[in-house]
């Protein structure tokens, strides 16, 4: 089976499609608050130029998704697969961010259980980069269930190198 990094992918509360460039302006109206970045290894994402970076990556990198609210249709923010041809049978979900208001609740789960389970279709294993200072992500990732497994040194896409705690997952959410 043929992986495609950008599938669309729903359930009662989401939809997830693949990230275009004309999305820019609305996906950078939820990135734009500071404090969705406080606990990121790139503190300052939420500033415009930061964030255009970040959106050339993902758009670069040919498996970003936008998340969008399955009832209204609003922009809940974004994730990606990547690094699908660097470890053989395994794929990282990561680069993931909501708005605030979507927060402590069912939407990360919800985002990480349809892409883990499309992933794991094709793959044995779903890794995580989650920044080694970034604690509510940390937790979100031993919440779903995921491993830590180690540390890796992670180039971000136009961004000094960062330290992340790696995770793993082998089995569907």
């Amino acid at each position: 089976m043929r992986f495609n990094p950008q599938p669309t992918l729903s359930d009662e509360l989401l939809l997830l499609q693949p990230l275009q460039a004309d999305d820019f302006e609305r996906l950078y109206a939820v990135a734009a608050d500071p404090l969705l970045w406080a606990q990121h290894p790139n503190p300052d994402r939420w500033q415009r130029p930061v964030f255009e970076n970040f959106f050339r990556g993902a758009m670069e990198s040919g498996g970003a998704l936008l998340i969008l609210h399955q009832e209204t249709g609003a922009v809940m923010g974004s994730s990606r697969f990547y690094d699908w041809e660097q470890r053989p049978n395994a794929v990282f979900i990561g680069y993931t961010f909501f708005g605030r208001q979507f927060w402590g609740g069912r939407y990360n789960p919800a985002a990480k259980r349809l892409m883990v389970n499309y992933a794991l279709q094709s793959f044995e294993w779903v890794l995580f980069h989650v920044g080694a200072n970034n604690i509510r992500s940390q937790t979100a990732m031993e919440r779903l269930g995921a491993q830590q497994i180690g540390t890796e040194t992670v180039a971000y896409y136009g961004e000094p190198d960062r330290v992340n705690v790696l995770y793993a997952l082998d089995t569907p959410l």
